[in-house]
């Protein structure tokens, strides 16, 4: 039986308890090492050149010296390395916690002000599974939000019932939904970036938690020329903007009349998230599956891949990113492995995919 490779950690943050308390979580795993610790990223480049380099870098964002942001763009230019970002302003979303994203911060995770050393006991698989996950992935300079809560794995029934119909001929504008996690920011990005204003509607499903979805919506309103918001109940569809599901609900396709708009509401975490890739897709199936064409992007679990089947065997159009490109090929492969898709893209195919349908 062959042992688990081992993935050397480093943490960079300027608490102590912080430090001691991360230490303490990964001393209880035979695969992750403590390479070292230090109060800033000054400390910790001249750690790195005494100790090596590590697998991967667990990161606070405010320090002293100089911020995790400005290390995090020397990180990524200079020597690319799957970064977590551990960070208390990580819990309200802020402009900080998305730009960390991104930067090329695989993950991000709010930490406490106060009761640090409970805390991490409480999220200790969810923050192991992380660091793993984190030293799979591979870096392209180009995050799934992170769930601490391990639960009972329910799928779109539980959220939306399927149910069969089919196009309507009067709709003629066709729509688009996109399932992301894990790396999803940066891609989206990249993709989002690259649209005009003809762009038919996308709606987007990103697993990211509440707060983080209005600030991820904002920062991509900025930078594109499409008109990018963070989805409410009763948004009509409508060309050149782009829905980004918020975090902790979930967001639906509906069909009035000859118009689409989108439902937003509570409900169960469907593939253990919420928003859900498969509750998304399962509406779009629902509501006339021909008129929306699907894509599927990097990401850890398989949430979106029984939904992307459904849309293909309805006769949507659907896509799936590559291997090569994708930053985790976790939602793509279990998609693939579903036979829900209908041909596998790199990234540059998928913008060219969307720009022929404006």
């Amino acid at each position: 039986m062959m042992n688990k490779p081992i993935i050397k950690i480093f943490i960079v943050d300027d608490s102590a308890i912080v430090r001691a308390a991360i230490s303490d979580l990964v001393k209880k795993e035979g695969d992750i090492q403590l390479l070292g610790t230090a109060q800033d990223p000054i400390f910790a480049m001249e750690k790195f050149q005494k100790l090596g380099w590590p697998d991967v870098i667990i990161l606070d964002i405010e320090m002293p010296r100089m911020d995790g942001l400005t290390f995090l763009k020397k990180i990524m230019s200079t020597h690319p390395t799957p970064v977590i970002i551990c960070s208390s302003v990580a819990h309200k979303g802020s402009q900080k916690a998305i730009e960390a994203m991104s930067l090329g911060a695989v993950e991000v995770l709010g930490k406490p002000e106060f009761q640090v050393k409970s805390f991490f006991e409480e999220v200790h698989n969810a923050f192991t599974h992380a660091i793993r996950a984190a030293a799979r992935s591979k870096l392209k300079n180009i995050s799934s939000a992170f769930n601490s809560k391990i639960e009972v794995k329910l799928n779109a029934d539980s959220v939306l019932p399927s149910i069969n119909r089919t196009s309507i001929a009067n709709i003629k504008e066709r729509y688009i939904a996109i399932g992301s996690s894990t790396g999803g920011v940066q891609t989206l990005e990249v993709i989002i970036t690259k649209l005009s204003v003809n762009t038919p509607p996308i709606v987007i499903a990103q697993h990211m938690p509440a707060g983080f979805t209005a600030s991820f919506a904002e920062r991509l309103d900025r930078i594109s020329q499409v008109t990018v918001k963070e989805a409410a109940n009763g948004d009509i569809l409508q060309r050149g903007h782009v829905y980004i599901a918020p975090g902790e609900l979930h967001t639906m396709v509906k069909r009035i009349g000859n118009y689409y708009l989108l439902e937003v509401k509570d409900g169960p975490r469907v593939s253990r998230h919420k928003p859900s890739v498969d509750v998304l897709f399962r509406s779009c199936s629902n509501e006339g599956a021909k008129n929306c064409i699907a894509f599927i992007l990097t990401g850890m679990g398989d949430d979106g891949a029984k939904g992307m089947k459904e849309l293909h065997d309805k006769g949507g159009v659907t896509y799936a990113q590559d291997e090569r490109s994708c930053i985790i090929y976790g939602m793509p492969k279990e998609a693939v492995a579903l036979g829900g898709v209908d041909k596998s893209l790199s990234l540059t195919q998928i913008i060219e995919v969307i720009k022929k349908l404006f």
